[in-house]
Protein backbone atom coordinates (compact mmCIF):
# COMPACT_ATOMS: atom_id res chain seq x y z
CA UNK A 1 0.00 0.00 0.00
CA UNK A 2 1.67 3.44 -0.70
CA UNK A 3 1.41 5.82 2.09
CA UNK A 4 0.23 9.31 1.60
CA UNK A 5 2.83 11.50 1.74
CA UNK A 6 3.58 15.65 2.77
CA UNK A 7 6.25 16.64 0.30
CA UNK A 8 5.51 16.80 -3.72
CA UNK A 9 7.71 17.69 -6.37
CA UNK A 10 8.71 21.50 -7.02
CA UNK A 11 8.56 21.70 -2.98
CA UNK A 12 11.34 23.51 -1.01
CA UNK A 13 12.79 21.41 1.46
CA UNK A 14 15.34 21.20 3.95
CA UNK A 15 17.32 17.90 4.90
CA UNK A 16 17.18 17.11 8.56
CA UNK A 17 19.25 14.42 9.15
CA UNK A 18 22.37 12.41 7.77
CA UNK A 19 25.04 13.18 5.60
CA UNK A 20 23.84 16.36 4.28
CA UNK A 21 22.29 17.97 7.13
CA UNK A 22 21.47 21.32 6.73
CA UNK A 23 21.30 21.69 3.18
CA UNK A 24 18.59 22.68 1.06
CA UNK A 25 17.13 22.20 -2.52
CA UNK A 26 14.17 21.54 -4.73
CA UNK A 27 12.37 18.11 -4.60
CA UNK A 28 12.92 17.01 -8.10
CA UNK A 29 11.45 13.54 -8.15
CA UNK A 30 9.15 11.87 -5.42
CA UNK A 31 8.91 7.82 -4.82
CA UNK A 32 5.31 7.03 -2.95
CA UNK A 33 6.30 3.21 -3.14
CA UNK A 34 9.52 3.77 -1.46
CA UNK A 35 8.90 6.90 0.74
CA UNK A 36 11.84 8.57 -0.80
CA UNK A 37 12.49 11.81 -2.85
CA UNK A 38 15.02 13.15 -4.87
CA UNK A 39 16.18 16.38 -3.69
CA UNK A 40 18.44 18.74 -6.55
CA UNK A 41 21.93 19.15 -5.14
CA UNK A 42 21.90 17.27 -2.15
CA UNK A 43 22.70 13.60 -1.42
CA UNK A 44 25.23 13.67 -4.27
CA UNK A 45 26.71 10.31 -5.22
CA UNK A 46 29.60 9.29 -7.87
CA UNK A 47 28.18 6.68 -10.78
CA UNK A 48 30.67 4.93 -12.69
CA UNK A 49 29.58 4.73 -16.03
CA UNK A 50 30.26 2.51 -18.88
CA UNK A 51 31.25 3.74 -22.26
CA UNK A 52 27.91 4.08 -24.60
CA UNK A 53 26.77 6.00 -27.58
CA UNK A 54 24.99 8.54 -25.72
CA UNK A 55 28.48 9.21 -23.62
CA UNK A 56 31.70 7.46 -25.37
CA UNK A 57 34.03 8.49 -22.66
CA UNK A 58 32.28 7.06 -20.19
CA UNK A 59 34.32 7.81 -16.88
CA UNK A 60 32.33 8.93 -13.28
CA UNK A 61 28.71 11.06 -12.77
CA UNK A 62 27.95 12.92 -10.13
CA UNK A 63 24.05 12.21 -9.77
CA UNK A 64 21.57 12.59 -6.58
CA UNK A 65 20.41 9.64 -4.72
CA UNK A 66 17.24 9.74 -3.39
CA UNK A 67 16.56 10.61 0.41
CA UNK A 68 14.08 9.17 2.66
CA UNK A 69 11.28 11.79 3.78
CA UNK A 70 11.66 11.20 7.43
CA UNK A 71 15.00 13.14 6.83
CA UNK A 72 13.48 15.73 4.67
CA UNK A 73 11.66 18.97 6.33
CA UNK A 74 9.01 21.30 4.19
CA UNK A 75 10.59 25.32 4.12
CA UNK A 76 7.87 27.91 4.45
CA UNK A 77 7.99 30.46 1.08
CA UNK A 78 7.36 33.61 3.47
CA UNK A 79 9.61 33.04 6.66
CA UNK A 80 12.25 30.36 5.20
CA UNK A 81 11.93 28.07 8.23
CA UNK A 82 11.24 24.04 8.67
CA UNK A 83 6.91 24.05 8.42
CA UNK A 84 4.45 21.29 9.04
CA UNK A 85 1.45 21.61 6.75
CA UNK A 86 -2.75 21.05 7.08
CA UNK A 87 -5.47 20.84 4.32
CA UNK A 88 -8.09 23.11 4.44
CA UNK A 89 -11.03 23.79 1.80
CA UNK A 90 -10.75 26.80 -0.03
CA UNK A 91 -13.71 27.47 -2.28
CA UNK A 92 -14.23 24.37 -3.79
CA UNK A 93 -10.73 23.49 -3.58
CA UNK A 94 -9.18 21.80 -0.96
CA UNK A 95 -5.29 23.31 -0.51
CA UNK A 96 -2.12 22.59 1.53
CA UNK A 97 -0.97 25.66 4.06
CA UNK A 98 1.97 26.14 6.15
CA UNK A 99 0.81 25.63 10.18
CA UNK A 100 3.87 28.38 10.92
CA UNK A 101 2.69 31.92 8.35
CA UNK A 102 -1.03 29.79 7.70
CA UNK A 103 -0.01 30.43 4.19
CA UNK A 104 -1.22 28.13 0.85
CA UNK A 105 1.46 26.34 -0.47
Amino acid sequence: MMTKLKIKSGDVVRVIAGDHKGSEGKVLKVSRENNKAIVEGTNMVSKHTKPSAKNPQGGIVKKEAPIHISNLSLIDPKSKEATKTGTRVEGDKKVRFSKKSNQVL
